[in-house]
């Protein structure tokens, strides 16, 4: 008389369980950490203020593209402190700051010596501390919901999720460059 064999559902079954036994026990022998897909490195940031769009860009192509929220007066380019806008015109990432009051943070080089001059000559102060930036914290819940409406105070804010990416792929002394 021949041995039964499993056959059709109950050999698939059959070897699942045997696999999910032998996976299990890899895992408790060598602990498996979840890892995270590598984000290429970006050689700069593209900003097009009139489309609420944020590129990491590699070459000439972008790898990247998030909706951002701007300043509530995102039209046209930052001239002094207070006024709500977004700066415009080239600049680098010089800084970040991983325990921001906006998830985290990392610093554009706003103003620059034109800015600088530019208020001067206006006799007001140019404003900084201009950042692209996750949400609020505590707020983390807004998503992409964030992106219906100019919120900052100048900033370029992206979901925490994104910000993750972001702080991932671009190092201090990535140029930016941020367009009308």
């Amino acid at each position: 008389m021949k041995p039964k064999t499993s056959t059709g559902r109950q050999g698939m079954a059959a070897a699942t369980l045997v696999a999910a036994a032998v996976f299990g026990l890899a895992a408790s022998l060598f602990p498996i950490h979840a890892v995270e897909a590598a984000v290429p490195k970006a050689d700069r940031v593209l900003v097009l203020k009139s489309e609420r769009t944020m590129l990491l860009m590699k070459g000439q192509a972008a790898f990247r593209a998030y909706k951002v929220a701007l300043g509530p007066k995102a039209k046209g380019h930052k001239e002094r402190q207070g006024d709500g806008r977004t700066p415009e015109g080239q600049y680098i990432l010089d800084a970040r700051n991983p325990h921001s009051n906006f998830y985290r943070a990392i610093h554009i080089s706003y103003p620059n010596g034109a800015d600088i001059e530019n208020a001067r000559r206006n006799g007001v102060h140019p404003g900084g501390n201009i950042l692209i930036h996750g949400l609020p914290n505590g707020m983390s819940d807004l998503g992409e919901d964030h992106s219906l409406w100019d919120w900052t105070d100048g900033c370029i804010a992206v979901t925490n999720k994104q910000m993750d990416e972001i702080w991932q792929a671009v190092d201090n002394g990535t140029p930016i460059e941020i367009r009308p």
